[in-house]
């Protein structure tokens, strides 16, 4: 018999029709003689349908209300799926966050879990029940509510599964598996069989969709075995696991964009120690997220050039922090561009296998797509480029790397001379 942490997002519980659909497959798999844990999603749209409501009751929502307002609405999808498996003859009870004992930091809104007491969870479990949790929250060591920001479901369920030392944690969402890159973007994109945790975290902070960041860290961690399926269909999923010798031959994997991104620099910068650290000191003391940075020579001799990219979200106000900091090192002018993506090709044969760099490269050169900055890691090449040029840049890279192919039919890359 074996312990299963189940997790459905918010599509598949999008209604009562597939609540009612979930249920018949959480009743199936405990048919078959499995202890499940089912993590659940709020329904789709309700997370932001309640941000909705708090902003239209205050234009500055108390950061603790609007964790204890947002909480409601995984509170319904467990109560409610928990009733359907009831009349189905289960013996299932749900979980709030609270209930299961996740406890986190307090952090409102992007709260990050520190420890799971396991035992509330495990007497329900030897009680024999389908134990139904509230995906997106804990609770901190004073009692508030707390919610892990967007995708903290998968966190909440990938954690659920390390400690309870379950034997898997299944991600149940509206595509069937982790794919080369986005099927909605390139029709020609392949369902991988099984991909590793590296490639997974890189895909996942590049902006891939498919599994949160911090859940992939803790399977990686924690060594949990994460299988990705669509609830929708009983297709084959994708296996995320630690990687094997097969795997370091295939050379690239996938390629993965991002949108969300804006691009700022500083000119003329006075190049002397401190001057860098003075700028993202400014820009970190204001909850900024960078991504990608480069220095390069300024227009005039003993001056630099600094850009950096943030997330959109956060562009207008970086771009007043640069600007005020240019002023007072009496630096040149700030640019910025909010209109740019960051196209990345990952793999784990990249550590091995040369050449990725330059075809890359040249391929987006024959459309003449250029190249506005570029930053490289040990299984990961990223470029950002104009936003509009992204799902070409997407489609062309997928051919060059023949990504459309089993590894095992692709012509290998030249190496570089």
């Amino acid at each position: 018999m074996a312990l299963v942490v189940q997790k459905y997002g918010g599509t598949s519980v999008a209604n009562a029709e597939r609540i009612k659909a979930v249920a018949e497959r959480v009743a199936n798999r405990r048919k078959a003689g499995d202890n499940l844990v089912v993590v659940l999603s709020a329904r789709s749209g309700d997370t932001d349908r309640l941000l909705a409501l708090g902003r239209e009751i205050s234009s500055n929502p108390d950061p603790r209300e609007m964790d204890v307002l947002l909480a409601t609405g995984e509170q319904m999808t467990i109560a409610l799926l928990s009733m359907a498996l009831k009349d189905m003859g289960f013996d299932a009870i749900s979980m709030t966050g609270y209930q299961a004992g996740i406890i986190t930091n307090r952090s409102y809104s992007r709260a990050r879990i520190n420890w799971i007491e396991t035992l509330p969870i495990m007497e329900k479990i030897h009680e024999g029940k389908i134990v139904v949790v509230a995906g997106f929250q804990g609770y901190d060591d004073e009692g508030n509510i707390t919610t892990l920001g967007r995708g903290g479901s998968d966190t909440t369920a990938v954690a659920l599964a390390a400690a309870l030392s379950a034997d898997m944690c299944e991600i149940y969402t509206d595509v069937e598996g982790v794919f080369t890159t986005d099927p909605n973007v390139y029709s020609k994109a392949r369902k991988l069989d099984k991909i590793s945790y590296m490639e997974m975290l890189e895909m996942a902070s590049m902006g891939a969709k498919v599994l949160h960041l911090r859940s992939v860290e803790f399977g990686m961690k924690y060594h949990v075995p994460i299988m990705v399926l669509s609830s929708f269909t009983d297709a084959p999923g994708t296996l995320v696991t630690k990687e094997d010798a097969e795997m370091e031959k295939v050379v690239v994997s996938g390629i993965t964009y991002n949108k969300n991104e804006a691009r700022i620099t500083i000119t003329n910068v006075p190049d002397a120690p401190g001057m860098a650290a003075k700028v993202f000191r400014a820009i970190s003391n204001a909850n900024v997220n960078l991504d990608l940075i480069v220095q390069g020579s300024g227009s005039i001799m003993g001056r630099t050039n600094i850009s950096f990219t943030v997330p959109r979200t956060d562009y207008e106000k970086t771009f007043k922090i640069a600007e005020k900091v240019a002023q007072e090192m009496d630096a040149g002018q700030v640019h910025g561009n909010p209109h740019i993506a960051k196209i990345s090709v990952i793999g784990l044969g990249m550590r091995s296998h040369p050449g990725v760099a330059s075809k890359m490269f040249e391929t987006l050169a024959r459309e003449n797509i250029n190249l506005k900055m570029i930053s490289t890691s040990e299984i990961k090449i990223s470029c950002i480029i104009d936003e509009k040029y992204t799902e070409l840049a997407v489609r062309v890279l997928h051919d060059a790397f023949q990504l459309d192919k089993a590894p095992h039919e692709r012509i290998e890359i030249q190496e570089e001379k």
